[in-house]
């Protein structure tokens, strides 16, 4: 009868208790899943831990991934994009929510690293840092070629073999590096930094031997591509092979399609370079020819302007004028004088026959009164015993008139 009202055990639970059980439960049963998710709320603290929300049509899950492993994203995740992650469940025991606590996050349909390739491409580009009028011009011969690869790489033998080839006397300068692997594209950076402070370092080759996209990657981190153009020098990007790209090869001054290309690129051969010194000798020549002959010339007007301005040719010219001019003016002083005297003695002429005296010459006498105030006449104007004067070619007579006649007037017209 007693046993009818024997009650089951009870294990009752405290929250953190429930909380823990469930997690380890979690943390064992899913220690390691795949989920498909769209992002939301994704945000980086300044920590460097990284949350965020995967959700779906019908759910969604809180998601954390710490800082040791975010830093190893190769792509910038953001909201809406859609992901695949890896990681384990886990409780996040304050709030009783449970989460996935991320490992890894990849695109959905595309590679993490194309995808961080191709947002780095984007964003450098729009910066203006790919642009052809920053590109530099490689020096015709640099007195030394900056080399930053690795000592074992196949690079760096290829890059020797062909400057002893083309021009032995090269001096090269090797700063090495790791270009594969965690922390190789710091290292390539700080050697790009480093070998262009060097004085006299007039060109540098940054590169390595072909590979895998992975293998690739120091060359594809936004550490090397500011290093390449925050250059003093410029920059020869050879990584890979031909058919390998990467965000060195769009900001450097010259890309090379290996490393062998690029030594060839950074010097010339020395029988070419000896060619090009003989053309530039011959247009030096050519052009230093041209300028003599034009100066020659040049000087030839300027003895001929010179000796014509000669002050013995010009007093001799000037001397010339005078003498033709002193003809042409005692010329015309002549030419005057005689026509003044022409007209002289036209006037005296003229002159001449106005004279009263001239008339006397021919037989004619002019009649003045008694006071030589007036010329009588008029046989009326004086009466008899006035006493007139008579003016002769020669001399004069002193008369007493006796008798006037008076002369009738001629009628008017």
């Amino acid at each position: 009868m007693a046993e009818l009202f024997d009650l089951p055990t009870r294990r009752i639970f405290t929250v953190s208790e429930l909380t823990t059980e469930v997690r380890e439960l979690l943390e064992t049963t899913y220690d390691e899943i795949w989920i498909d998710g769209e992002l939301s709320n994704f945000r980086r603290w300044r920590t460097g831990h990284v949350y965020f929300t995967l959700k779906d049509a019908g759910a969604q899950l809180q998601g954390v991934m710490f800082r040791s492993t975010a830093r190893h994203l190769r792509f910038t995740p953001d909201d809406g994009m859609r992901v695949i992650v890896r990681g384990h469940l886990s409780v996040y025991e304050p709030k009783g929510e449970y989460q996935i606590v991320c490992q890894y996050m990849e695109p959905h349909g595309v590679g993490a690293l194309h995808l961080a390739f191709e947002q780095l491409k984007h964003r450098l580009e729009s910066e203006g840092l790919f642009a052809p009028s920053r590109k530099r011009l490689l020096p015709t011969l640099p007195r030394i070629i900056g080399v930053v690869t690795s000592l074992d790489g196949a690079a760096l033998r290829d890059i020797i073999h062909v400057l002893r080839r083309r021009h032995p006397n090269a001096h090269l300068l090797i700063r090495p590096a790791r270009v594969q692997g965690e922390g190789a594209g710091n290292d390539v950076a700080h050697g790009i930094i480093q070998i262009t402070e060097i004085q006299g370092v007039d060109v540098v080759i940054v590169g390595r031997g072909g590979g895998s996209i992975e293998d690739l990657w120091a060359f594809n981190e936004e550490v090397v591509a500011r290093a390449i153009v925050a250059s003093s020098v410029p920059i020869i990007s050879a990584v890979g092979h031909e058919t390998d790209f990467t965000i060195s090869d769009f900001v450097a001054d010259v890309r090379a399609a290996t490393p062998s290309a690029a030594a060839e690129l950074a010097v010339a051969p020395e029988s070419e370079f000896r060619e090009r010194l003989d053309r530039m000798y011959e247009r030096l020549r050519n052009a230093a020819l041209m300028r003599i002959r034009k100066e020659h010339v040049r000087v030839r007007e300027l003895d001929l302007r010179l000796e014509a301005r000669d002050p013995r040719r010009m007093l001799s010219t000037i001397a010339t004028r005078l003498a033709a001019l002193e003809g042409r003016l005692a010329g015309a002083m002549t030419r005057q004088l005689s026509k003044r005297r022409e007209s002289f003695v036209a006037l005296v002429g003229r002159l001449e026959n106005l004279n009263p005296l001239a008339v006397l010459g021919r037989g004619y006498a002019v009649c003045w009164n008694e006071d030589r105030s007036a010329v009588v006449s008029d046989a009326g104007a004086v009466e008899t015993h006035d006493i007139v004067h008579v003016t002769l070619k020669r001399g004069e007579l002193g008369c007493t008139v006796t008798t006037t006649t008076r002369s009738p007037r001629s009628s008017e017209g």
